[in-house]
């Protein structure tokens, strides 16, 4: 059977989450809620927009799931904002696993989760609730990722990892294996991360410079 789905935002992570779970989930998207104070618009990707602050009289929460579509913004607390006040009015929270990804941790993923293809989930691996994790990472075996964090693309965490609530971990990041991240930490884009990280810690990966010889120089390309 399937079950009705409503997806908190109205932005690019929203339309994406309607794509995802339109796409052969167990779940039929009914609608979108945002914030009385951001609803702009009445329809979105065709379907209609309600106030969230009247969501629970119009889809009651007995029948609908709620998924929550937000990004890491302000290291991840909108979305776990939204992900308590959902729990509050009593609706289960939906999450997304892509097919294309794989799963050898027995499914210990908490709710609310959005994991999207070529992820590799190996075995004895707990996923918190309201995690993101985007395409193409590897979270090695005996390791945990807790509530609220989000993991961007091609992230290397290797075995026996601990990650605390609401980190964010930028594309190409690579963690070594038994080490412990702290809350809130942000792990920046090609970051190499060998020893433990306290709680609010930032580390971000060095950037490539410019050349000082132009492209117009270059004879082999």
């Amino acid at each position: 059977m399937t079950k009705q789905l409503i997806i908190f935002g109205s932005a690019e992570i929203a339309q994406l989450a309607h794509f995802y779970f339109s796409s052969g989930s167990e779940y039929e998207v009914a609608a979108f809620t945002v914030d009385r104070a951001y609803l702009k618009e009445s329809t979105f990707c065709g379907l209609p927009v309600i106030a969230f602050e009247d969501i629970s009289t119009q889809y009651a929460p007995e029948e609908h799931y709620l998924f929550i579509a937000l990004s890491y913004s302000k290291l991840n607390s909108l979305r776990k904002e939204k992900y308590l006040a959902a729990k509050a009015l009593g609706y289960r929270l939906a999450s997304y696993i892509s097919p294309h990804a794989t799963i050898l941790n027995d499914e210990r993923i908490g709710d609310n989760c959005f994991i999207l293809e070529d992820n590799t989930i190996q075995p004895f691996v707990t996923i918190g609730n309201n995690v993101t994790l985007w395409s193409g990472n590897h979270i090695g075996h005996h390791s945990t990722i807790k509530d609220h964090s989000f993991i961007a693309s091609h992230v290397v965490v290797s075995g026996g990892v601990e990650v605390g609530e609401q980190c964010f971990i930028g594309v190409n990041a690579t963690l070594r294996d038994n080490i412990k991240v702290g809350e809130r930490c942000v792990i920046g884009a090609d970051a190499l991360l060998l020893t433990d990280a306290d709680s609010e810690g930032v580390y971000i990966g060095t950037a490539t410079e410019r050349s000082r010889v132009p492209s117009s120089r270059l004879r082999k390309i």
